[in-house]
């Protein structure tokens, strides 16, 4: 294990599912961390910090991974959460750009996570990271406008920009509301199961945003998704016999779209066939590039307590 001492690292959204395992994960490699969130607690700031006092001193890098999540069953897909979606994204991308461009000493890189929503859902289209974002839905321009708030950054500031598939992670995200329909045998495909599901396990997704903070050469566009491809009904089937359990009820497209508005389900009904084409050239070693190795880690009705 590298150690690395008195690196100091600002994540935005540090208290979140992913911020979470990330700053578990480089704390670990011995650097700093402090967390811009709009929770008090233990090495937290609030954004109204960072606007009216800056950067903290001697910081190394910055990670923005904050965001309002997509897939809030409890909130409407209204105009307002739309735009708090939206605004969750670039507006705190913008306040991270607008610190570090006025600190008098810059940190090194800011890596900034967006999806791979960027890309326009299909069946048959194959991405890498030089493909064309389109703006052709909701998501897609939402990622322009992101990734265009970041590109703001002082060129002296190296710019990481990982595009994230669906994170596999027994404590959020998708698998945090399968998991129990699926232990109660009553998971199924989404729609037809032909959509591709790009994703990538939690510890993958912290382990390339570590590599590129630590990896000088490492700039640009980064596709955070696993090299195995796969599809909604590939997922069905692996998370289902990871917990033994059977997968008899698919979920019709028609019913998610009257539940969450057909923008939002399309999340789930639509994919994209997504390579870490870049990630691979950079030498990036995955931990878990096995779908069925993914869900086995993550097939507890409980979550594991993590230690101290």
């Amino acid at each position: 294990m590298t150690i690395r001492t008195n690196l100091k690292v600002l994540i935005g959204g540090g208290t979140g599912f992913v911020g979470k395992r990330l700053g578990e994960l480089i704390s670990k490699h011995g650097y700093d961390v402090t967390n811009v969130s709009r929770m008090p607690g233990r090495n937290n700031i609030c954004w109204s910090d960072i606007a009216l006092r800056g950067l903290p001193d001697n910081t190394h890098a910055v990670v923005n991974l904050a965001g309002q999540q997509f897939m809030d069953f409890t909130k409407a897909w209204t105009p307002g959460f739309k735009q708090n979606v939206q605004n969750s994204r670039v507006f705190t991308t913008k306040s991270l750009v607008e610190a570090i461009n006025k600190a008098q000493a810059k940190p090194k890189v800011l890596v900034v996570v967006t999806g791979v929503g960027a890309y326009e859902p299909s069946e048959t289209n194959k991405y890498d990271e030089s493909s064309t974002v389109t703006g052709s839905d909701f998501f897609s321009r939402l990622t322009i406008e992101w990734e265009g708030a970041a590109s703001k950054v002082d060129p002296s500031v190296r710019l990481v920009i990982i595009r994230s598939g669906v994170v596999i992670g027994r404590e959020g995200g998708m698998i945090k509301n399968m998991i129990l329909p699926f232990f109660l045998g009553l998971g199924g495909r989404i729609g037809s199961g032909k959509q591709f599901l790009p994703w990538i396990h939690v510890d993958d997704l912290t382990g390339i945003i570590k590599f590129a903070l630590e990896n000088e050469k490492v700039v640009g566009i980064l596709n955070g998704v696993s090299p195995h491809i796969v599809t909604n009904q590939d997922f069905t089937v692996s998370f289902a016999k990871a917990l033994n359990r059977p997968a008899f009820f698919p979920v019709p497209e028609t019913i998610l779209n009257v539940l969450l508005n057909p923008e939002r389900a399309m999340l789930l009904t639509k994919g994209q066939h997504v390579t870490p084409k870049r990630v691979m050239e950079f030498g990036y070693s995955y931990q878990y590039p096995n779908l069925d190795d993914a869900c086995k880690d993550v097939a507890h009705l409980f979550p594991k307590k993590t230690a101290n």
